[in-house]
């Protein structure tokens, strides 16, 4: 591998590492193959930083003691740990146990049929022809941020860990991408479960698309049948 391409491979390697998701050495290796001669640095690092959130970081990111769940981290028996990490995470799960199940299937069946709720009055959404409105509308009542969010989170070594939002985190909310990356930072577990703030929470954003795509078209069968209810009702 010709010299400056090594030079380029450790710049954008230190500059993902500075962001607290190290890629491993395979991962830039195939992220070479792509580089265009002439590429200033700074587009180059930014690319590899949106392919990077775009990926199993089970496979993708190095691990280490530091940047990992701790052994035992689910132990309910413990009272509480803290972590100083920085700990690169993916989203697994979101739920939002501020609202009723009932309530989120309920808007979700809106959206399907187009509709949308202001105060108490249902809107039929119809998109004219010649309708100049935004055509990327903010989440509707099934995605909006209400919360607090229970979220499944996994490192880099395949442990998966539940977290609670103890407070409002900016970006956590269940309209955000299956798969997305988070990096917690000095943070506390309580009983197997993280406890997530916003201050020791960062959302750097990613997405995962099959995952992401299974999650959302499974959500209000699951939804359903947390609340108990079923197709097949026993006679």
């Amino acid at each position: 591998m010709p010299g400056d391409v090594q030079h380029t491979i450790a710049d954008i390697s230190r500059a993902l590492a500075a962001k607290h998701i190290p890629p491993t050495h395979d991962w830039m290796i195939a992220f070479a193959q792509s580089i265009r001669p002439n590429t200033p640095i700074q587009a180059l690092q930014r690319t590899a930083e949106f392919r990077l959130l775009g990926t199993d970081i089970v496979t993708s990111l190095q691990s280490s003691t530091q940047s990992t769940f701790p052994s035992g981290i689910t132990n309910p028996n413990v009272k509480e740990l803290r972590i100083p990490g920085p700990v690169p995470v993916q989203v697994l799960d979101i739920e939002d146990i501020g609202r009723s199940r009932w309530s989120q299937v309920e808007a979700i069946e809106m959206e399907e049929r187009g509709e949308t709720r202001k105060g108490h009055e249902v809107i039929r959404v119809v998109q004219d022809e010649e309708d100049n409105s935004d055509p990327n509308p903010p989440p509707t009542n099934a995605n909006s941020p209400s919360g607090p969010h229970k979220i499944l989170l996994q490192d880099a070594k395949g442990n998966k860990v539940y977290a609670f939002e103890l407070e409002t985190v900016n970006g956590v909310d269940v309209s955000m991408a299956i798969g997305s990356k988070l990096v917690l930072k000095d943070f506390l577990v309580a009983r197997g479960v993280i406890m997530l703030t916003a201050r020791g929470t960062t959302v750097l954003g990613g997405k995962l698309d099959a995952w992401d795509k299974k999650w959302r078209e499974d959500r209000k069968k699951v939804l359903k049948e947390k609340a108990g209810w079923s197709e097949n009702p026993a006679a």
